[in-house]
């Protein structure tokens, strides 16, 4: 019995973290499916009509942003579009990291030195699922396969 207690900690506390990494690395839809929900709920939507709305709000800008990373030209918008998701995401890998660091490390140099391991392991990932299914823009004249 004690054997099964443990191993179903061990499961318990990799659920949780993968759960915090994967919100972590999606915090922009998060948040403004969260806001959109939350002012929905206050207007008089109700409770199913605030998730929904949330979750609809959530996946048209996880939808919108990878599209607009696809269909982008030119770099420096690709890169504003890039760290408009990558920012937010380092920024709460960073905040996860610590809290959770403050838990069993007793030193503050290296609990904001695993603090910035997980803000650039978080924000590297956000950028990497922004860009995922994006194939890069083709110059004027220059065609797919060869010639």
């Amino acid at each position: 019995m004690l054997i099964v207690g443990i191993l179903l900690n061990v499961v318990g506390l990799g659920v949780l973290c993968w759960a915090l990494f994967t919100l972590a690395v999606h915090v922009v839809p998060f948040f403004v499916g969260l806001t959109a929900g939350i002012y929905s709920f206050q207007v008089g939507m109700g409770p199913f009509g605030a998730i929904v709305i949330g979750f609809i709000a959530g996946c048209c800008t996880l939808v919108v942003g990878r599209y607009a990373f696809s269909v982008a030209r030119g770099p420096v918008v690709r890169l504003l579009i890039g760290l408009l998701f990558a920012v937010p995401a380092a920024r709460a890998g960073y905040d996860v990291t610590l809290a959770l660091s403050h838990i069993n490390i007793p030193s503050e140099w290296w609990r904001e030195s695993f603090a910035m391991l997980g803000a650039i392991a978080v924000g590297s990932t956000a950028w990497a699922r922004v860009s995922m299914l994006s194939e890069p823009a083709l110059r004027p004249g220059v065609g797919l396969g060869p010639a």
